[in-house]
């Protein structure tokens, strides 16, 4: 299963066995040896690649599981052994990945040098959700994942900021700015800001004080809606510590200040180094 996973994931059955080190005719024979197993053809050669049958699409879920569950089992047992060295797979969104991760990174490096950290990002919650599902990572870092079976840590609330260029009467404010006060301004979205009850995040925020959001710039990531607003394409609601990697954003206290809370959530138990780096994790949002 590791075999017809690898070759999934490199589209190329010479890539997989340079990844695998093993030669490419033995990767072929694992993998006719696994569909003899299984009683039918997974894996079809395409003009560009490699794809997977209508059996391989079904098979390809579990076997990813299976695979990446050996994995995880093995580094725990490393860990619960007291084993120096190992690495662990963290899962999260490009919004923490940029933002609050890279000082909890560099400490970890200072402390754990032996232990290496794969990071794996998402751009929605739905799809870390998913990948975690299929055993991607150790541990995952995000919103609270509702209904989530496994085991899930509060690691505090993120603070999300207003943010405007330097130039913006708002950047001068000394007392916090209310929501009433920000109607008929131009606001830069991020496409996947989360959705409330039915709404996106700022439609459901706004709503209360009588206006619609006026949206001037659509963008796909927190950093570019917080770079767009400091060169004054718009207002932002962003996390603070996408804010502060920005040159040029200025933030702008609000009141009432706007808070989520984020979590580390697994599908075993947290040990070890897994639970380490949740701890420090911890610390971000105190």
């Amino acid at each position: 299963m590791e075999y017809l996973v690898a070759v999934v994931e490199e589209q190329s059955f010479s890539r997989a066995a340079r990844s695998l080190n093993v030669t490419q005719s033995a990767l072929s024979h694992q993998i006719k040896a696994l569909e003899r197993a299984v009683g039918g053809t997974l894996l079809e050669r395409l003009t560009r690649g490699v794809g997977l049958t209508p059996m391989g699409r079904a098979f390809l879920p579990h076997a990813e599981l299976a695979v990446r569950s050996a994995g995880q089992a093995r580094r725990a047992a490393r860990a619960a052994a007291g084993a120096e060295g190992g690495e662990l797979h963290i899962a999260t969104l490009h919004a923490l990945a940029l933002g609050a991760l890279p000082p909890v990174f560099a400490r970890w490096q200072r402390e754990f040098p032996g232990v290496r950290l794969h990071l794996h990002e998402y751009t929605t919650s739905e799809e870390l959700r998913e990948q975690m599902e299929r055993g991607v990572a150790d541990v995952a870092l995000g919103p609270r994942p509702e209904g989530w079976t496994g085991p899930v840590v509060s690691l505090g609330r993120e603070e999300i900021v207003l943010v405007t260029s330097a130039d913006d009467p708002l950047a001068h404010r000394t007392e916090p700015v209310r929501m009433s006060e920000l109607a008929g301004r131009a606001w830069v979205r991020c496409a996947l800001e989360p959705v409330i009850e039915g709404r996106r995040w700022l439609d459901w925020l706004c709503e209360p004080h009588g206006f619609t959001p006026v949206t001037a710039v659509e963008t796909r990531h927190a950093s570019t809606a917080v770079r767009m607003a400091a060169a004054g394409a718009g207002i932002v609601a962003a996390p603070v510590h996408v804010a502060r990697t920005t040159t040029g954003a200025v933030e702008v206290p609000v009141d009432p200040p706007w808070r989520r809370e984020q979590t580390a959530f697994s599908r075993v138990e947290l040990t070890g180094a897994a639970a380490t780096f949740v701890d420090r994790c911890g610390e971000i949002f105190a």
